[in-house]
């Protein structure tokens, strides 16, 4: 039995590191931060986060003071056998990341889903890309990105399922290896992120879950590059709000990328491999 659990365990891990060689091919990872700057510099897309910005903030507050009063010391007492010096800092990010994620839950089920669909919607029909658009909701004439977005004809962001939060529960453990496990940790929910960050781009495309599952596998690397930086930029939470719309603006800036046929076999465009190369 032993045998078997190391060498399942020596399995995944060579996944892990191959899915990791993959993603930094990739310059996927900087749609996040192409997300950042888009945002900040088009203040119509402000719109929908500002409308949502006092409840989510204090959301954030309550749940990452209530993670570190009953949370932090019981985890930094059981990294302190695994993590040594380190146990500290492991704890805290640990914390933050569990804050993090359940702000993301409670946000997003609750407070920000529309929001986050106006954001995408809104990026893809300032990207020149509103026939796109138009399958999912009605688009009115005149004005900027956000007025000309009418009613909702679909709903596509999915609210938190119990399979993922089992599979973040699964995952959980890894950071008790120091390092390394934080740093699998990482790249798994990456894995899942990338997609998640699409689902808008899928269900305006009308793609059925085969589409769906070929257009992930081909992209596969990419989608984990870009969904490190997304889990990276989410980990800190209050700011997670912010990052959650640039992380949204940052996946729209690629799907209309993907639908001018702008991207490379890696999934990514030119212009963003030259950055990427640049910054080497």
């Amino acid at each position: 039995m032993a045998d078997k659990v190391k060498e399942v365990a020596i399995e995944e891990a060579d996944r892990i590191k191959s899915l990791a060689v993959e993603a930094a091919r990739s310059a996927a990872y900087l749609y996040p931060l192409r997300g950042i700057a888009y945002f900040v510099s088009h203040r119509d897309l402000w719109r929908p986060m500002t409308s949502r910005l006092a409840p989510t903030l204090s959301l954030g507050l309550g749940v990452t003071t209530f993670m570190f009063v009953f949370t932090y010391l019981p985890q930094a007492a059981v990294m302190a056998f695994t993590n040594g010096p380190l146990a500290a800092i492991s704890a805290a990010l640990l914390v933050l990341s569990e804050s993090s994620t359940l702000m993301t839950i409670l946000s997003k089920t609750f407070l920000i889903e529309d929001a986050l669909v106006d954001t995408f919607d809104g990026v893809l029909v300032s990207k020149n890309t509103t026939n796109l658009v138009s399958e999912g909701r009605q688009i009115h004439s005149g004005g900027d990105s956000i007025a000309k977005l009418g009613k909702l004809i679909k709903k596509p962001f999915a609210k938190f399922t119990p399979k993922a939060l089992i599979r973040y529960v699964m995952y959980l453990p890894l950071n008790f290896i120091p390092v390394v496990g934080t740093v699998m940790f990482v790249i798994l929910q990456g894995k899942n992120a990338g997609p998640a960050a699409h689902s808008r781009y899928y269900q305006l495309k009308e793609w059925n879950s085969s589409q769906r599952k070929k257009h992930i596998e081909e992209y596969r690397g990419a989608y984990t590059s870009f969904g490190v930086a997304v889990v990276l930029l989410e980990l800190i939470p209050v700011a997670s709000i912010f990052f959650a719309f640039t992380n949204t603006v940052g996946a729209a800036l690629w799907a209309a990328d993907m639908e001018k046929g702008n991207v490379t076999s890696d999934g990514t465009a030119p212009r963003l491999r030259e950055q990427a190369k640049k910054a080497e």
